[in-house]
């Protein structure tokens, strides 16, 4: 019988909690979890800054020349590296960490970077006034301008999403599962995904 590979792929709207789900679930599974982590590796596995990768990470902007990598004979820079090329760079990423063992990942596109696999691609939810709650205590900011960073960080996700893997962010035709971890909490989501990742054979 072919081993269970044990990838989820968590996506997530903004001060829903997503990445605290994620982390509970790699608590009770003991599996590694992959978000801001993974833009450290991209950038070691490629040489260029982890810097670079953060200024678009999951943002799908117009940045131009981002870089350099040396110079040419008269100080014209030979090498650039733009937007699309981050993506490829963190998608090997994503697929040698997935090649390596058990993981989970956090946004980033992995559901799409992985689509060839056998994952658990899970999309987690909250009502506004939730997440701005959230977001609220997190960041030390007012009701308003929480809001305002949902829905600018929301839009960068959708826009990113739907450029790189021609679906639609959040839409449940792209994922196994989607929850609302407002209903059950950080900690009774994490068991609601893992007990359905088991019940459905994608999870030890």
């Amino acid at each position: 019988m072919e081993p269970i590979p044990q990838i989820i792929n968590i996506g997530r709207q903004f001060g829903s909690g997503g990445k605290s789900v994620a982390l509970e679930i790699g608590r009770l599974l003991d599996i590694p979890v992959y978000d801001n982590e993974l833009i450290t590796k991209a950038a070691e596995g490629s040489g260029f800054s982890a810097e670079l990768f953060r200024k678009t990470d999951e943002k799908r902007g117009f940045l131009g020349l981002l870089h350099s990598f040396g110079s040419g004979r008269f100080g014209t820079p030979m090498n650039y590296v733009g937007n699309d090329e981050l993506f490829r760079i963190q998608g090997r990423t994503i697929m040698e960490l997935a090649d390596k063992g058990p993981a989970i990942f956090v946004g980033r596109c992995s559901n799409y970077i992985l689509r060839d696999r056998k994952c658990l691609d899970v999309f987690i939810s909250a009502p506004l006034e939730d997440r701005v709650r959230r977001v609220m205590e997190r960041s030390s900011l007012t009701a308003e301008e929480a809001e305002a960073l949902i829905g600018k960080s929301d839009r960068g996700r959708s826009a990113y999403y739907n450029f790189y893997t021609f679906g639609n962010w959040g839409a449940a035709s792209d994922y196994d599962l989607c929850v609302d971890s407002s209903l059950l909490g950080v900690e009774g989501t994490a068991a609601f995904i893992i007990d359905f990742g088991r019940k459905t054979g994608r999870l030890l």
